[in-house]
């Protein structure tokens, strides 16, 4: 991977999390950094990579590290790619097209959200590089129908469905940061929460020129437009996915389909008998079930399960490029980050999503070097500490 330029001070993820933080208010970047509940398995996606060990192999001549994947029979440069964020133009003016043209320019894809800011069509023509497009059902099925419709005509190249939110995780931070007051009518309720956002006037400002609190373009209700921004709890909940659905989906879009959410081998066998082209091994980043498996301790019994008949990639609690590699090596073919990079478009706009990038690509060339490995490809559970990393049958199947 090549070097890109320098950001002075900003070595790791830790360092574009510190500069999100104090560029973004409060309510703005616990939606990002927060969790459900007690946010234990928020903590628990990241933790479980801590605790597994990588074994060096030395003596052995690495004179450059390939990276490069095929993912739904496209080339990536990369083995990660950017995971599906809604309301990321909050983050950061026009945000979703910020980092799509981040992960384009790093050869590696975008997942664009249903309920993102910009419109679809602006961010697939502000990448150079594949988009997909995650569906969820708001509005109903007449809605999502058109959405889909839209998403095939533009290009993106596959469906990522959701199936994780029958019900909304209870995020304590938004419920202190008083994201429903704000959200309402109400100016007297609003009050005592505003002061965080005039404690970042640099990000008032760009969210102002930005045309202020944004709508869902993609979310178009008949007779009324772009459903506006609202808490989307009680949406979600009346739009629930579930397998039944995967018969209309596909005839609507008529390609690739990824099952987003899965934790468990019966759900991932449950996909390959629905004919998706791949699932991703997620417990939406520890924002819906508190006290659900981490992704990477789910990923060895579901990888089990499905053998070569699916793709599998994992979602959760990747902060380097050790963590991509830990997760390939337990048989991942393709990882999303999520917070990782929004920290960076959080802090910097489309040059902290390319720093993110940047960053956890190198890593990666690093670790593989010490590991004796030249391409991603090449690598398996032989890169890890036995005894160290999760094993098929310690969590449920």
């Amino acid at each position: 991977m090549s070097r890109g330029v320098d950001v002075p001070g900003v070595v790791n993820i830790a360092d574009l999390r510190w500069r999100a933080e104090r560029r973004l208010p409060r309510a703005v970047f616990d939606y990002i950094d927060g969790g459900a509940d007690a946010e234990l398995t928020l903590r628990e996606n990241c933790r479980v990579f801590d605790d597994v060990v990588l074994r060096p192999r030395n003596a052995v001549a690495i004179p450059q590290c390939d990276l490069g994947v095929t993912v739904l029979g496209q080339r990536l440069a990369l083995p990660f790619m950017l995971a599906p964020v809604g309301s990321s133009r909050m983050f950061y003016p026009r945000g979703e097209e910020a980092a799509a043209r981040a992960a384009g320019a790093a050869g590696t894809a975008y997942i664009l959200s249903t309920l993102s800011g910009c419109r679809l069509e602006d961010v697939k023509a502000a990448t150079k590089g594949p988009a997909w497009y995650q569906l969820y059902l708001v509005g109903g099925r007449e809605v999502a129908s058109a959405a889909i419709s839209r998403a095939r005509a533009a290009g993106y190249s596959a469906l990522a469905v959701t199936i994780d939110t029958a019900v909304s995780g209870l995020r304590e931070r938004d419920v202190r940061n008083g994201t429903k007051e704000l959200l309402g009518s109400s100016v007297l309720k609003k009050l005592p929460f505003l002061s965080q956002f005039l404690a970042r006037p640099r990000w008032l400002a760009g969210f102002l020129r930005d045309g202020g609190l944004m709508s869902f373009p993609n979310v178009v209700l008949p007779g009324q437009g772009p459903m506006p921004y609202a808490d989307v709890a009680a949406a979600l909940e009346q739009s629930t996915v579930a397998w039944a659905d995967l018969g209309w989906i596909r005839e609507v879009w008529r390609g690739p389909i990824v099952i987003k959410g899965v934790l468990t081998a019966d759900d991932a066998r449950r996909a390959v008998d629905e004919g998706a082209e791949a699932i991703v091994v997620s417990n939406h980043g520890g924002r819906q079930l508190d006290g659900a498996p981490s992704s990477i301790s789910a990923l060895p019994a579901i990888v089990d399960a499905v053998g070569s008949k699916i793709e599998v990639w994992l979602d959760g609690g990747i902060r380097s490029g050790q963590d991509v590699l830990k997760a390939w090596a337990l048989g991942a073919r393709g990882t999303l980050i999520g917070r990782a990079f929004l920290y960076g478009l959080g802090a910097m706009g489309e040059a902290g999503v390319t720093r993110t990038l940047e960053i956890i690509g190198r890593e990666m060339e690093i670790t593989m070097a010490f590991c004796g490995h030249t391409n991603i490809r090449s690598v398996d559970r032989g890169i890890l500490l036995p005894g160290t990393y999760p094993r098929a049958g310690t969590v449920w199947p």
